[in-house]
């Protein structure tokens, strides 16, 4: 490929960042994207972006990284002029005559405008600190003193005014046509100023600490409503996967162990050499599940993700039971089967129809296990593997030990999925260490920890 002096390097850099970011990308990946760079040129750099991710990317959802590490290593423009007296707000007049513009910008949709129009506002509204070699530039101030929600009344007045005598956008579409512009602005300037600190501080490093990762590398404690909802609908697809892979374990499982007398009585024929081993034939029986999920505060994003994946999986076993708790503990597996349907509302439904609380609201996990050991104890055998779902925060209460003892002594087998990372375990009021010498916990923060776990524990 004959590129212009750097553009390979910073095709090199994309993928390492890309990489850095959980994008799996092989060499192949990497020569098609610079084919597809020397055939679309570098003229055209939203074409450019297209032809780059449909190269190197597997999966929409990965467009979320992909986008802002492109503008990192493909930015706009080099530079860019500089506020001198940084340490001030702008003049109020020059703030509203761009919020004039912008409006007007956002009325007709015109993109090249509002790409303008980004680059003035983090320049005239984005830099904070008086050195002139301060890297301090920030789209949260930008935004926040341009205010381009605020715009909306006057942007919707501008294009009914425009679209009379003509048909046009209904009130409910043309209100979602104008916030969808104001987010690409917001976009564009988020672009731009990390752009700029980029130029500062380098690239790479941005790439990889600026940059939000992609849904199954978030933490559940710190996902957001948004994120939550895009992990809910990767549960059927990561259902399937692992669906596949334990019916591998499975098949793999079923030929049994070595039965020595067969296979010598076999070997008579062969002159003693055993050249055919026979196995025992098993005949395994589908286990059962059981969850025991807290869904208080910011953990109740990680027990309704992991409660979908496993009730999306519920084939795989010949009985599955939900339990959900707070400081009460209630069957939920009739509601979860029914929650199937609406994901995003399964936990408000739980939380609503089931008994979770009594005479307060916060988490107390050794009152739920001994209410499960006594109510619910049934539930467990010597088939039956317990997933435990929580961050072991007791609240300073009594983690009745006894109580885990009783049913984990009853199972199968007991895992502990603990949310937190494991540097923060015995810390505050977490009895995770207590917990951890009765039952096997292991550290799940993610989807990726979450499905690796699932495949390698679920049994078969």
């Amino acid at each position: 490929m004959n590129a212009p002096a750097g553009v390979t390097e910073r095709l090199t850099g994309l993928v390492g960042a890309l990489r850095a970011h959980g994008v799996r990308i092989g060499t192949g990946e990497t020569v098609d994207a610079a084919q597809a760079m020397a055939a679309l040129g570098l003229t055209d750099r939203e074409l450019l972006r297209e032809g780059l991710a449909a190269t190197l990317l597997h999966s929409t959802g990965q467009r979320r990284v992909f986008d802002p590490v492109f503008d990192l290593y493909f930015p706009r423009l080099v530079g860019g002029p500089m506020s001198e007296g940084r340490e001030s707000d702008a003049p109020a007049a020059d703030r509203e005559e761009l919020r004039d513009r912008l409006a007007a910008a956002l009325a007709a949709g015109d993109r090249e405008t509002l790409e303008r129009l980004a680059i003035e506002a983090v320049d005239g509204f984005g830099g904070y600190g008086s050195s002139p070699g301060s890297d301090g530039w920030s789209s949260y101030q930008t935004l926040d003193r341009l205010r381009p929600q605020t715009l909306m009344a006057r942007v919707r007045d501008s294009v009914r005014a425009r679209q009379e005598g003509a048909a046009g956008f209904a009130d409910r579409l043309l209100e979602d046509e104008i916030r969808r512009r104001i987010e690409v602005f917001r976009a564009l300037v988020a672009s731009e100023a990390r752009r700029r600190v980029a130029e500062r501080r380098g690239r790479d490093e941005l790439a990889r600490r600026a940059v939000a990762p992609t849904a199954d590398r978030v933490d559940f404690l710190f996902a957001g409503r948004d994120r939550l909802a895009e992990l809910r609908r990767t549960v059927q697809p990561l259902a399937r996967k692992l669906a596949t892979r334990l019916a591998a374990r499975r098949r793999r499982a079923a030929r049994g162990t070595i039965d020595l007398r067969r296979t010598l009585r076999g070997s008579l024929s062969t002159g003693g050499v055993p050249m055919k081993p026979v196995l025992r034939r098993r005949r395994p029986v589908r286990p059962e599940l059981v969850l025991l999920c807290d869904v208080s505060g910011s953990v109740a994003g990680f027990s309704d993700f992991t409660m979908l994946l496993v009730q999306a999986l519920h084939d795989q076993f010949s009985k599955v039971r939900v339990f959900a708790f707070v400081n009460r503990i209630d069957e939920v597996t009739g509601l979860l089967v029914h929650g199937t349907a609406d994901p995003e509302g399964l936990g408000a439904r739980i939380r609503s129809e089931a008994t979770l609380t009594g005479w307060h609201g916060s988490s107390d996990y050794g009152v739920a296990f001994g209410e499960f050991a006594e109510r619910y104890v049934d539930a467990v055998g010597p088939r039956t593997t317990v997933f435990v779902l929580g961050d072991a925060r007791t609240n300073m209460g009594d983690p009745n030990l006894p109580a885990v003892r009783r049913f984990s002594e009853r199972a199968r087998r007991v895992y502990w999925l603990n949310p937190e990372p494991l540097s923060q375990w015995g810390t505050g009021d977490s009895a995770a260490p207590e917990y951890a010498e009765l039952v096997e916990m292991h550290e799940c923060r993610n989807v990726l920890q979450l499905s690796g776990l699932i495949g390698r524990l679920l049994p078969v």
